[in-house]
């Protein structure tokens, strides 16, 4: 028979079991909420074309600026490379628009010139001149083949390689005789009417004075006198 004080611990052991137990599947259940991701609105091929010419036009005008200012100091290689590189990669960002033809292979000729302008980049760091070489000569075909491709998928600026900006003063091309307005533009010079020739006034003709003495030209002659005492013979 058990004794009175064993029957209390063991109530009392199985009461904090049951408490344990309580407090252990007691709590609150958390919920982790999923991330709400928000997805970019595709582009579609007109604004894609509008903002990818718009990123090339920039890059196209730089890059022919490069070289034109004397002062200008860095590797024209290391910052054609840098352009190129960005320029794709910015055009990479606009995201595949909704019609998707024509669309891969013109992101895959733009990797293309992104890759080999990091390789000339590269060899120029190093100062490896035969790598940088090669890699350049390389990237014209390269550029050419992105420039065909991205005027067949309907870009404008992208289908165009870079420029020098005009210059101006001499040797500006601007023909003698014309004068260039200011922003470069050349402006035609006005006409000039032509003046009418100046009529000769001629004098009018005065009549001659008759009488007196000393006449002038065109004076008439004098009638000879008659008698009179001049010496002559009088008559009868």
């Amino acid at each position: 028979m058990r004794s009175p004080k064993l029957l209390t611990i063991v109530a009392s052991l199985a009461l904090l079991a049951l408490a344990v137990a309580g407090c252990g599947g007691g709590g609150e259940e958390t919920t982790e909420s999923a991330p709400t991701t928000t997805e970019a609105t595709a582009l579609t091929k007109d604004e894609l074309i509008s903002q990818g010419d718009a990123i090339c036009g920039e890059v196209n005008a730089a890059i022919g600026a490069l070289g034109v200012s004397e002062t200008e100091a860095g590797d024209p290689i290391v910052k054609t490379a840098d352009l190129y590189i960005g320029m794709v990669e910015s055009i990479r960002r606009l995201g595949e628009p909704e019609e998707a033809d024509g669309y891969a292979e013109f992101i895959a000729a733009a990797e293309e010139l992104s890759a080999v302008e990091a390789e000339a980049k590269l060899a120029s760091e190093r100062e490896d001149g035969t790598a940088a070489g090669e890699a350049s000569t390389k990237a014209g075909p390269i550029l050419e083949n992105f420039s065909d491709v991205a005027g067949e998928y309907g870009f404008e600026e992208c289908s165009e390689g870079p420029s020098a900006p005009a210059s101006t003063g001499a040797g500006s091309g601007v023909a003698p005789g014309e004068e260039e307005a200011e922003g470069g533009i050349e402006v035609a010079p006005e006409e000039i009417e032509e003046e009418a020739p100046i009529e000769e006034v001629v004098p009018e003709e005065v009549a001659p004075e008759t009488g007196g003495a000393g006449g002038g030209v065109g004076e008439a002659a004098p009638e000879p006198e008659t008698g009179g005492s001049s010496g002559g013979v009088g008559p009868g």
